[in-house]
């Protein structure tokens, strides 16, 4: 299947650290609702099928403190929300309000996989205190671990250029 070309094309400059900060700290708003969602339905769910009795007796026990299956269910559905955004449009809505977006060099949206990997190599990063996400400054080229490993760069959309 071939890769869609995103829109507007153009040899557009890498993103800097400042934007790119900014559009994760709105990111992570989105996503800090999305995680509440989830973890809300995920309980009605639970309640449902055990009762709301049982499921306080479990939750004062402690049974309830680290669900892996609920841990799973969010780290899907965290992929999830960044897969959809980078392998359509190649924007997040904060790299829509920041002017940024996801592309490989050729001007295409990138694929699964390599959404997969921005994904994992990102958490990595974030543990290794953000040094994955620090690398920018070092790069000569703008970028973090996370487009060396995917084959991919963050760029920084002009402001005069609207979409169609």
């Amino acid at each position: 299947m071939p890769k869609p070309v995103l829109i507007p094309q153009g040899d557009f400059p890498a993103a800097g650290l400042p934007r790119r900060l900014a559009a994760m700290f709105y990111d992570f708003l989105l996503c800090a609702a999305l995680l509440i969602v989830v973890t809300f339905l995920y309980k009605l769910i639970q309640m449902a099928i055990i009762g709301s009795e049982r499921l306080r007796q479990l939750s004062d026990a402690g049974a309830l403190d680290g669900d892996p299956l609920l841990s799973t269910l969010l780290l899907f559905c965290l992929f999830g929300f960044f897969a959809k955004f980078w392998t359509h449009n190649g924007q997040t809505l904060g790299m829509q309000v920041w002017g940024l977006r996801i592309q490989n060099s050729d001007g295409t949206a990138i694929d699964l996989w390599q959404a997969l990997l921005r994904f994992l190599i990102a958490i990595v990063s974030w543990l290794c205190l953000g040094l994955g996400h620090l690398w920018v400054l070092w790069d000569k080229q703008g970028r973090t671990w996370q487009d060396l490993y995917s084959n991919s760069r963050v760029i920084r959309l002009p402001k005069n250029i609207h979409k169609k």
